[in-house]
């Protein structure tokens, strides 16, 4: 009997010492393990405030400061602590109806009652002083920090991209992103967003009743930092892209510059533009809605890569190329022009009148269509294949090998394929294999189903002044502190055109200058090669086309320059690619009355639209 007391006593005895043990080690759990959860006896509550990182800037190739950051604040609140707040001030300080409140705090609430959200964004500095010494009049209101972008010069909109709030898609697919964090929409801020975007820290606050910051929690034990974004040296020159800016204002068009010997990008202009503050802040939204409804102008539209013409005569320099590497066309090669190209059924291709006959040098300083059909033909015509379509196939494939007809590979978005017809397509259009040189034959000017993008321009410039290769256009050339940029970039893109057969196609495009369609816009000391292009626009004027590259030997520089609506390429893009040309590689310009009138002239509007630079200059093409 007394050993079964004994038992029970024990038993019970081991009971209260594990009652005792579990509450013991409850109490341990809440004090220490979950100490930050819970919140404190006189009703102080626990804030996790996100600390954004700054992103990272961009500098130009000099070092030129081109990105930054400003302090902004998000007004931030949590709708279960929203109570008892004087909703008229509020809405005065924020600038807002209480109708607007009222939508918001339902948003907010949607989202979630306990959980923070953002009620106003980006506040600016000067605004968040007039705020912060009122807060204490708002419970559950709380401010918190990050940065705005800011742009030193006025610039590259198109080329920099712009912020904006993360998407619900891109939220639940990339874990680093919450409700009301920004994240890079385009341009440079979107294709490098995971460099610049840094790495976020969380800062957690004691705040008491009347919503007031009492400190840090546990003297910041759980803080995190927050790491800066990454910078980013890019390639552009920002004298040269403010003036080309200056030069395309008030026409529609683009400049693409660069440097052939590495691929960098020097400008990248889309006209009409944009002021990249504009879509900085609380103002964006209004601002944005504003520029897409812009249907005249167009601002948001990047013409430079996006944008797709028949290059013109430009094109003619590709099948010169292509023509001798197929061995059917040589220096010597002469043929006579009668006034345009007879196609048949009294239609011809017109060419306008120049001395005849001419060699290839010749034709590519005049600019003869009768020439260059009668080049394409011999192609498409060619003997050594067993029929149009493996000879148009052979042509297609050489063409597309000077990055013509697909996406280069730039590291920006936005880039579009252009188009450089397939087989397939003349086959739904005339039938099966029911096509002939004859039937395409516009496509040796550069005109008919050929499109081709600003970027794509400058870059057969490039190919051609490098004598059959080129580097894949870029505009970031440097990360960080380190000269590290895709190793693709570095790589050497060879054309299936044998690198013999260039010099005499730079030797035209040197008399094109000198004494061809384009003499008017020669520099004096510059030594530079060019090729003008007039492309047919079937829904009014006819654009204005250039490319070109300087020096002739040790080239630092090719260009193209589209205008639209401009007429003859040696009217409007010429003058200004050259005055691109001389700003880049003398720092200045010294034709003054002719930088005056490209710049004040306004084609958009119908203002100084003659194609005349002056009576006998140039020959159009």
């Amino acid at each position: 009997m007394e050993r079964a007391l004994a038992y029970r006593r024990l038993i019970i005895i081991g009971i209260f010492l594990a009652v005792g043990l579990i509450f013991t080690a409850r109490l341990i759990y809440v004090q220490i393990l979950v100490d930050k959860y819970i919140l404190s006896a006189n009703n102080n509550v626990l804030r996790y405030i996100t600390q954004y990182p700054a992103r990272g800037l961009i500098f130009d190739r000099n070092g030129k400061l081109l990105v930054y950051n400003e302090a902004a604040y998000d007004l931030m609140v949590i709708p279960r602590q929203a109570k008892n707040i004087d909703t008229a001030e509020l809405c005065r300080l924020i600038g807002i109806d209480k109708d607007e409140f009222t939508r918001r705090m339902i948003k907010a609430r949607n989202y979630s009652p306990y959980r923070q959200s953002i009620f106003e964004a980006q506040i600016t500095r000067e605004n968040y002083g007039f705020l912060e010494e009122k807060l204490f009049r708002f419970p559950g209101f709380f401010v918190q920090s990050r940065t705005l972008r800011k742009y030193t010069y006025s610039i590259a909109a198109h080329t920099f991209g712009y912020i904006g709030e993360a998407s619900p898609d891109i939220i639940e697919g990339d874990s680093y992103y919450r409700s009301g964090d920004y994240i890079g929409v385009n341009g440079i801020e979107k294709s490098y967003e995971s460099l610049l975007r840094g790495e976020k820290g969380m800062k957690v606050r004691v705040v008491d009743v009347l919503n007031r910051d009492k400190g840090s929690f546990q003297e910041g034990r759980y803080d995190t930092l927050a790491y800066a974004g990454t910078n980013l040296y890019s390639s552009l020159d920002e004298d040269l892209q403010e003036y080309g800016e200056k030069l395309m204002a008030n026409k529609k068009g683009s400049i693409v510059a660069i440097e052939p010997s590495t691929g960098e990008i020097l400008c990248m202009i889309t006209s009409p533009t944009y002021d990249p503050n504009l879509l900085v802040g609380n103002i964006r939204k209004k601002n944005y809605r504003n520029l897409v409804l812009d249907t005249v102008y167009q601002p948001l539209f990047n013409r430079a890569l996006m944008a797709m013409y028949p290059p013109g005569s430009t094109f003619k320099l590709v099948d010169a190329l292509v023509g001798q590497q197929e061995g059917v066309l040589f220096p010597t090669t002469t043929y006579s022009c009668p006034g345009g190209f007879s196609i048949g059924n009294g239609k011809m291709v017109g060419c306008h009148s120049h001395p005849s006959p001419l060699n290839l040098i010749g034709a590519i300083q005049i600019s003869c269509n009768t020439y260059f059909c009668r080049v394409f033909r011999s192609i498409i015509d060619n003997s050594s294949y067993t029929s149009t379509r493996q000879a148009y196939e052979h042509w297609r494939k050489e063409v597309m090998s000077f990055g013509l007809g697909r996406k280069l590979g730039l590291d920006v978005t936005g880039e579009l394929n252009g188009n450089i017809p397939s087989p397939a397509y003349y086959d739904k259009y005339h039938g099966k294999d029911r096509w002939r040189s004859m039937t395409i034959i516009s496509l040796g000017i550069g005109q008919g189903e050929i499109g081709i993008t600003p970027l794509q321009l400058a870059n057969l410039a490039a190919t051609i002044s490098n004598r059959g290769w080129y580097h894949i256009p870029h505009i970031i050339r440097a990360i960080g502190k380190k000269d590290s940029i895709n190793p693709g970039f570095t790589e050497k893109k060879f054309t299936d055109v044998n690198p013999a057969y260039f010099d005499i196609v730079v030797e035209g495009m040197a008399d094109v200058v000198s004494e061809g369609t384009a003499r008017a816009s020669k520099i004096d000391s510059i030594d530079f090669c060019g090729k003008t292009g007039t492309a047919q626009n079937p829904h009014g004027k006819n654009h204005s086309i250039f490319i070109a590259f300087a020096p002739k030997l040790n080239t630092k520089i090719a260009i193209s320059v589209v205008v639209e609506n401009a007429g003859f390429g040696a009217a409007w893009a010429a003058p200004i690619a050259s005055l691109m040309l001389e700003k880049y590689l003398k720092r200045k310009v010294s034709r003054k009355d002719l930088e005056e009138r490209m710049m004040n002239a306004d084609l958009i509007h119908g203002i100084n639209t003659g194609n005349e630079i002056g009576k006998g200059h140039f020959l159009p093409d």
